[in-house]
């Protein structure tokens, strides 16, 4: 089997995914949608249209197709100075990788850039297009489907692929609403499956009620609401004492927010900057509450980062937390612009020993079932399977 993805060639998310489909002897080939560094996780693919200069953290099984008309694709990009002929070049180039390689099937992960990318190929080919997935990732439709200019994008979109993926069931009927055609592909987290027994391996031993740490998913963008967070911890500062807070991924906003609000509390906060996967899980595995806020999201991987390793969860209500916890019994779900609200969530989790204890035994039998990679990569390995049994069906 042959599959091309189109896809963030510096995606943790793709490069887990991918990495599922390592062992199967298969042609896996990867189109980015923009030039950047390849994602050090990636293993047995090959790579088009990247810079000659091999990181030194690459796995050797990761190789590369150079062609000069993709050099040409990948400087024009990098000019941006002109949209148009920039998005021309793009579309060109995957056309050429298509034809070229000929794969079963190409799989967009992501919709704003690989799925609108890919569906612009596809006009370009017609029936020579091969079968199509698409996967919805986060806020894809959720967020961007209000969005008068990406609204008519999506629906053409849902309307000319073949198959749909994506981790909520939530999304299942926005795609619908955006006329999708294709068939649904069973429900996975876009990141896969966890290896949890390594995992646990990060996890402090004892109650979670013994852990004095709080960690905050710092995004404060368009989507994530950190700030809102610290406005929450700030009404809670008489509960804070013996706490640490962390927060990650944050940007200078968050920072100075951070900072400022250790200054006036006296709690100590510790910002995170870059860290290893195996980095993050340690400090999950030391907290007692997890906070992560954000007006839009598919299932946050911090999230299920958090019932892994014990951590009690506080997730705005918009990324699909009531599919894996159940407010007020194993996490709470809060509005993710009220800090009024998060400020009740926190309080509770601070005093409620036998909540938080509760929850991450009802968390640990919740991963084990649904996100254990040893259950979820089998299922995408048979989704590909299924899908070239469909394919060679076709007369």
């Amino acid at each position: 089997m042959k599959i091309l993805f189109v896809a963030k060639l510096n995606s943790v998310h793709v490069s887990r995914w991918i990495s599922q489909l390592a062992d199967q002897s298969w042609e896996i080939f990867l189109f980015p949608v923009y030039h950047a560094d390849p994602h050090p996780e990636l293993r047995n693919i090959t790579v088009f249209g990247t810079d000659p200069l091999r990181p030194r953290d690459l796995d050797k099984s990761v190789r590369f197709i150079r062609w000069s008309s993709l050099y040409f694709y990948r400087d024009v990009y990098e000019t941006r100075k002109n949209h148009q002929t920039t998005h021309k070049f793009k579309t060109m180039a995957l056309v050429y990788a298509i034809q070229s390689i000929k794969p079963d099937i190409v799989h967009s992960l992501e919709l704003q850039q690989a799925g609108y990318l890919s569906l612009n190929a596809k006009k370009k080919l017609g029936n020579k297009f091969p079968t199509w997935i698409v996967s919805n990732w986060g806020s894809d439709i959720y967020l961007f489907g209000r969005l008068p200019e990406h609204q008519e994008p999506i629906r053409q979109v849902m309307q000319n692929c073949d198959y749909y993926s994506c981790e909520c069931k939530r999304d299942i009927q926005l795609a619908r609403d955006m006329g999708l055609r294709g068939k649904i592909l069973p429900v996975l987290p876009n990141a896969g499956g966890v290896n949890i027994k390594h995992a646990l391996n990060f996890r402090q031993a004892g109650p979670i009620s013994n852990r004095k740490t709080i960690i905050v998913k710092g995004y404060q963008n368009f989507a994530g609401r950190a700030l809102i967070a610290f406005q929450a911890l700030r009404l809670c500062k008489d509960l804070l004492k013996g706490y640490t807070i962390i927060t990650y991924s944050a940007n200078e906003d968050v920072s100075i927010a951070a900072s400022l609000f250790s200054q006036e509390t006296g709690i100590p906060v510790e910002i995170i900057s870059q860290s290893s996967h195996e980095d993050i899980l340690h400090q999950f595995g030391k907290a007692r509450v997890y906070i992560g806020l954000s007006i839009s999201d598919g299932i946050s991987t911090s999230l299920l980062e958090s019932i892994v390793m014990g951590t009690f969860p506080i997730q705005s209500c918009t990324a699909c937390a009531d599919e894996w916890i159940e407010d007020g019994k194993s996490g709470f779900i809060v509005p993710p612009e009220d800090p009024q609200v998060v400020a009740e969530a926190i309080r509770h989790a601070l005093t409620d020993d036998a909540l938080v204890n509760r929850a991450a035994e009802i968390n640990a039998k919740t991963i084990k079932e649904r996100l254990d990679d040893s259950i979820i990569q089998p299922q995408v390995v048979k989704m590909y399977q299924d899908i070239l049994t469909d394919i060679r069906k076709i007369p």
